[in-house]
């Protein structure tokens, strides 16, 4: 059993990391992921436990690490908002004030408290100026200020030691600036605290503003539905509708749920959900996907599905848990920052301790103000905020541009790419069939087209739409009996007292049954009655628009290696490989062959092999690839759940600016990790010999975190044609 919960108060990423070690330690836990950029927790709980009982026990963890931390049910909280939200639309039009009221109880933020400290410090830092001469009137003010400008780190401090957690962010702050003052550098001790406060905020406020930003990227979540009763509208939360009940969209509104327009015509949007900036006209008996934007007319829409079934749900539940799942580089960054703080504080003690006992040029005094420099610039934050933050950000990013990444790991193994493998049908071409010829052979064309009929009326593979839609005569589901489906080959089935076998050239072979090779590109599907051969229809399909610039592409990125798949024949497939500029193709493949192919494929390469399917048939391929990638499109059930990766807008040149954004998001991850360590290491050695004073320390510590948050950051914006 798998739960999702909403964190609040949790503004530590280190912190983060503890509490979820924490949480992972109790039996029932199977697996806990704290997600601290999305302020999310994911447990997966043990088979036959009491799942209330095991949420209390992970509460009261991790409100013993971290006391003001809140967990809560998260679709609970998600389906109120929206409830809430709703309400509040229609009191804010009511009642103005409501703003006003709510801008004035929260007139006094953090900054604002921030601002007054700081002022209150100051002056505290000038008056033992004035009285220079008077010793103790100049402690007493040194030391007021330094109690209001650091006086929630102490707190913090002495609160996390009383609970056993010791080498934490507070901890080393108070260390170092309680020994500053032990040595009667007040002012050192004063201005350190100082600017790591500025530090933290302007690093808080860099989150949380990331956080929005992303959030904003995904902003298609509906706030409220119209709903149509009689002739009458009600405003309501969208969890509240239910199938076949009507909706009224305005212009400029976001569409709430799925549905069929009955009533009007107009231009959507679907920027925000598939990043195609084209709008898009909708009329009667369309379609209508949720979260688009009407843009013109009022529409009226039956809906199709419940909220939680709807295309913006399922888009929403994959972005906001995409982080849930670490990547290998977080991992290691997590398991890193458990080890380094504590290794750390004991060589800050054996720093302090150990050459004075030794050197006697070497004074304790200095051993131990360069023992708390070194304490201060120890703090990994940089890391464990930063590389998180890069993956959010990337995920975000690529959202906005209409891919869809499941989890972070994804967009790491996606960057690793070196050979794509595609499925040909409705990947690569439309998956737009159309018949193309007929040759019947002892038999009249109407015959041929009757038995076609029979034999596709059950199906629901596109070559079979193809033919029901062009061939709309009406037939007898009555006269079919026996009807197999053989997966690969075709059908067999009988209609009256007639045995009717219609497929590809191995379903003839199959039955030993003599039949022509006909020399021409398309696929071929042949018929036989009776055992006799009866002649073949030749059905085409149309290259996608950008299928070859995506091929192109592709190589100049430095994929070696691109393979195409299908189950067509081979003259079929080497006209279409030729067509795309593809090098190697494998033809006339059952589903099973493949699998079996791309394993060797996987065998055979040095990096990581991505599958591209179209996200219908290709469930057990798209599983298999190191990354499997759907071009199913927007609102199809098969494409999200199948794949690591949908593409939203079913265009192949999207896999280039996926594989090219992963590449980038993965290069701001290691800039973080190079800049970080380096600068931590350098500025270690450097303190450790007394080189560095103590607010280069502070520059080490909160300076390094913030350069290193608005470098991810970077990974939340993507360039329009970046494939071009």
């Amino acid at each position: 059993m798998n739960k999702v919960y909403s964190i609040k108060n949790l503004d530590c990423a280190n912190c983060a990391s503890k509490v979820e070690t924490a949480i992972n330690k109790i039996d029932e836990v199977h697996l806990a992921t704290i997600d601290f950029m999305a302020q999310k927790l994911y447990v997966e709980y043990s088979d036959d436990c009491n799942i209330d009982d095991v949420f209390t026990k992970i509460k009261k963890t991790a409100q013993k690490l971290e006391s003001d931390i809140q967990i809560t049910d998260y679709n609970e909280n998600n389906k109120s908002h929206t409830h809430n939200h709703c309400c509040c639309n229609d009191h804010c039009h009511e009642h103005p004030e409501h703003e006003h009221n709510h801008e004035h109880n929260n007139k006094l933020n953090s900054k604002d408290v921030l601002i007054i400290r700081l002022i209150l410090t100051f002056i505290c830092m000038v008056i033992p100026f004035i009285f220079s001469t008077n010793n103790l009137i100049s402690l007493i003010f040194y030391l007021i200020g330094y109690f209001i400008i650091g006086y929630d780190v102490l707190l913090n401090a002495f609160k996390n030691i009383l609970k056993g957690k010791v080498f934490d962010e507070n901890f080393l702050m108070s260390i170092a600036t309680i020994g500053a003052l032990a040595i009667s550098d007040y002012m050192e001790a004063i201005a350190v605290m100082i600017f790591y406060q500025i530090g933290e905020y302007f690093q808080d406020y860099a989150v949380k503003k990331s956080r929005k930003s992303i959030t904003e990227l995904m902003d298609i979540k509906p706030d409220y539905a119209n709903l149509k009763i009689d002739n009458e509208i009600k405003k309501v939360s969208p969890f509240d509708i239910k199938q076949n009940d009507i909706i009224v969209v305005k212009a400029g509104e976001k569409v709430p749920l799925d549905g069929i327009v009955i009533k009007g015509n107009s231009f959507v949007d679907s920027l925000a959900l598939t990043g195609e900036s084209v709008p898009k006209q909708v009329n009667v008996g369309d379609e209508i996907l949720s979260g688009v934007i009407n843009t013109s007319e009022v529409l009226e829409i039956k809906v199709t599905k419940l909220y939680e079934q709807s295309t913006v749900y399922k888009i929403l539940q994959l972005v906001e848990s995409a982080s849930s799942k670490k990547a290998k580089v977080e991992n290691f960054i997590t398991k890193f920052s458990r080890y380094y703080t504590p290794i750390v504080v004991i060589l800050a003690v054996l720093l302090a301790t150990i050459p004075p006992l030794f050197l006697d040029s070497v004074s304790f005094r200095q051993c131990f103000t360069n023992a708390l420099t070194f304490l201060v610039i120890s703090c990994p934050c940089a890391l464990v905020i930063s590389v998180p933050l890069s993956f959010f950000a990337g995920i975000g990013g690529a959202s906005k541009m209409g891919v869809l990444i499941k989890e972070s790991r994804y967009l790491e193994t996606l960057s690793k790419v070196d050979t794509v493998v595609f499925d040909k049908t409705g990947t690569l071409t439309q998956g737009v069939f159309d018949v193309q010829e007929i040759n019947a052979k002892n038999i009249s064309e109407e015959d041929f087209i009757k038995y076609s009929l029979y034999a596709e009326l059950f199906s629901n593979h596109p070559i079979a739409k193809s033919i029901q839609k062009k061939y709309a005569t009406p037939i007898n589901q009555e006269n079919i009996s026996n009807y197999k489906d053989i997966a690969g080959f075709g059908v067999s089935l009988n209609v009256g007292d007639d045995f009717v076998l219609f497929g590809n050239s191995k379903l003839m072979e199959k039955y030993n049954i003599k039949y022509d090779k006909p020399h021409i590109y398309g696929t071929i599907c042949y018929l036989a009655v009776n055992n006799e051969y009866k002649g073949y229809l030749v059905i085409s399909d149309k290259v996608k628009s950008d299928a070859k610039k995506a091929i192109k592409n592709l190589k100049n990125i430095g994929i070696k290696n691109i393979i195409m798949l299908t189950g067509d024949t081979k003259k079929s497939a080497d006209f279409m490989a030729k067509e795309l500029g593809i090098e190697k193709v494998y033809s006339e493949l059952l589903p099973t062959n493949k699998v079996e192919l791309l394993e060797k494929i996987i065998a055979n390469s040095k990096k990581k092999v991505a599958f591209v399917g179209d996200g219908i048939n290709d469930a057990p391929v798209l599983t298999r690839a190191d990354v499997g990638i759907s071009m199913g499109g927007v609102g199809s059930d098969s494409a999200i759940e199948a794949s690591d990766i949908v593409i939203m807008t079913d265009e192949p040149i999207k896999i280039v600016n996926a594989i090219k954004h992963s590449k980038f998001t993965l290069k701001i991850v290691k800039q973080n990790i190079i800049f970080a360590l380096t600068i931590k290491i350098l500025f270690l050695i450097l303190g450790a010999f007394g080189l560095i004073p103590m607010l280069g320390a502070v520059f080490a510590d909160v300076g390094v975190s913030m350069i290193a948050i608005l470098n991810s950051i970077r990974a939340l914006y993507v360039k329009k044609d970046v494939s071009i």
